[in-house]
This record gives structure tokens, sequence and C-alpha cells, in this order.
């Protein structure tokens, strides 16, 4: 169990994921959390790194923080994609290593599995077979990160280890439709063309891929609760480098997307336009190693749906005041 008054770093806090993980930890009655803005401690900055970890001494880190986005801002910004994640995770975890922190957990992504894993996608599935081009610089990047952790384990000792989010959604989302992933982007995108009183809404792809999502409030209790439940070495004796976390349910994007539309009340046609890439066809994960560890899921896809809606017209109203 982590202490109360354990001083927790949440690298990437101002963040959608970093976000509802401090709202977790803030809520279960953790008061020693610490969580610059990338303004007070660029991540990119080995020196600055170092000079906060020196100065701040966390004991637990959680490592959140990295360059996002979706299919189009994956596949048109590659370079910086891996040279920033990979800058942000090698300064933060050699960091922790160094001050000794007592615990780390590593975000990683589904996207780090092969495109044609066999499905549900194991833990054991990585590195089992090639990447999805569009997002193959991320995915690297975020292997590294994973692999970063169980080496430090291996010869250094440190109780560091990594999770493997499914898509996430929710509150605080990125809806720019330029690097936003497919739920905001969807939501806003159904939310315009009802708006301007449109008949139909354009979107990429077939609409045929499958999808697993997971409602972001989900995801930072799962990583509380393994916070809070296991250490590096009961990951690593499995035989793996990482957990699952998702719900273990997938949905096509065009049931998806009338889903969104049944909520943002748009009752004109969706189109899809085929000349768009759809990336993985199905992406779903075996989270079964997980919910024998006592987690599960607790938010619906509708109701994360109508949640995050909710929150965005919200959002959009505070704008125009």
């Amino acid at each position: 169990m982590i202490e109360k008054n354990s001083k927790i770093y949440i690298a990437g806090a101002t963040g959608m994921i970093g976000g509802a993980i401090k709202r977790n930890l803030e809520t279960a009655g953790y008061s020693n959390l610490v969580h610059p803005k990338s303004q007070e401690v660029d991540l990119i900055d080995q020196h600055a790194v170092y000079q906060f970890f020196a100065r701040e001494r966390p004991e637990v880190v959680v490592l959140a923080a990295g360059m996002v986005g979706g299919i189009l801002a994956n596949n048109t910004r590659r370079a910086e994609f891996i040279f920033k994640n990979l800058l942000i995770e090698s300064n933060v975890i050699h960091a922790s290593k160094e001050q000794s922190v007592k615990k780390l957990i590593f975000l990683g992504s589904s996207c780090i599995y092969p495109k044609l894993a066999s499905q549900p996608i194991r833990e054991e599935e990585l590195l089992s077979g090639p990447l999805e081009p569009t997002n193959e610089p991320y995915a690297i990047a975020k292997i590294a990160g994973i692999k970063l952790c169980e080496n430090y384990y291996r010869q250094y000792g440190c109780n560091f280890f990594s999770v493997m989010p499914t898509n996430i959604y929710g509150v605080n989302d990125n809806f720019d439709l330029q690097s936003s992933h497919v739920v905001p982007a969807l939501i806003r995108k159904i939310h315009e063309a009802k708006a301007r009183g449109s008949s139909t809404v354009v979107l990429w792809g077939t609409g045929s891929p499958r999808r697993e999502f997971l409602y972001v409030d989900d995801l930072a209790d799962a990583l509380v609760f393994l916070l809070n439940s296991i250490k590096a070495e009961d990951v690593y004796q499995q035989g793996v480098s990482h957990i699952n976390i998702g719900t273990g349910e997938d949905i096509e994007i065009k049931t998806l997307a009338e889903t969104i539309s049944d909520i943002v009340g748009f009752e004109g046609e969706l189109e899809f336009d085929s000349q768009y890439p759809d990336g993985t066809p199905r992406k779903l994960l075996d989270v079964s190693r997980i919910n024998r560890m006592g987690w599960n899921h607790s938010t619906t896809l509708a109701d994360g749906l109508k949640r995050t809606y909710k929150w965005y017209c919200s959002r959009l109203q505070e704008e125009t005041l």
C-alpha cells in the first residue's frame, strides 16, 4: 500500500489521463501530490528533469506524460512522436532510478501490439509481428519505455513496471480535429453537423474497424489499484513486461458513430470516406490478467460517452461567455 502522505509525482497531470489520476488520488486522500506544468519542468530537457527530481525527491512516479494524437497526427508528425516520447520517458525513468524512487508506473498504448495480433490481444503478443504503419514511430517509442522499465528492474532492481491502456476517452479530452482520437473527433464532427443543420456528416475510413474504449476515470481507478496491489516482480515473474487495462469489449466504429449521433441528437446521415485509412482492423485487449488481480471497469460506453458529450458542451458554453 502507498502511504497517504507519500510524495507522488504525476507526470502529465495537465492532460486528460494525468488529470484523472490526480483527481482519483485526491479523492482517495493522497495529500502530497507533485504535478508541475510543462512550462515549469520541460520533460524533454534532461537537466531540468534531473534538477526537479533532486529537488522534490518523489517516492512514487506515475508517468502519463507524452506527445499523443490520433491517426492524422501520428502519420504526419512521425519524427516528433518518436523523438519527443523517447526523450520524455528516458529522462523520467532514469531520473527515478537515480533518486531511488520506490515505485514507478509507465503508461504505454495499445498501438504497441502488432497490426494483425491475435484477438483479444494478450500481453505476450508484444513484438510478435509488424506494427500498424500509421503509428509505428509512436508505438516504437512506447515499446522502448516498456523495455526501459523492465530492464531497470532486471539490472538495478527498480520497482518500475508498465501498463497498457486501451483507447481512452472522457472529460478533458482533446477535441482538435488535427490531433484528436476517434471519440472526441466523432463527437465534435457530429455536434457541429447538428449545429449547422447539415443532412450528412462525412467520417474517415470505412467504419468497419473494431475498437475498445475505456472511460478515463476507470483507467485512473485501475492505476491507483495497481499502485496499491502489485510490484514490478509480480509482473515480470509472469513472463510479461506490462499489464493490459481495458474493458474486454469492443465496438465497430460505425456503431460507435451511430451511438454518438443518438446522444448528440443528430438526425442526418453518416457517410464514411474510404479514401482515408482505417488503421488496425481490430484492437481488443485481453484483460483477464488485471481482472484476476481484482480490478474491473465500472463505466459503460454509453454512460461514458454521455458524460464526455456533456463536458464538451459545457466547455463550448464557457468559451462563448
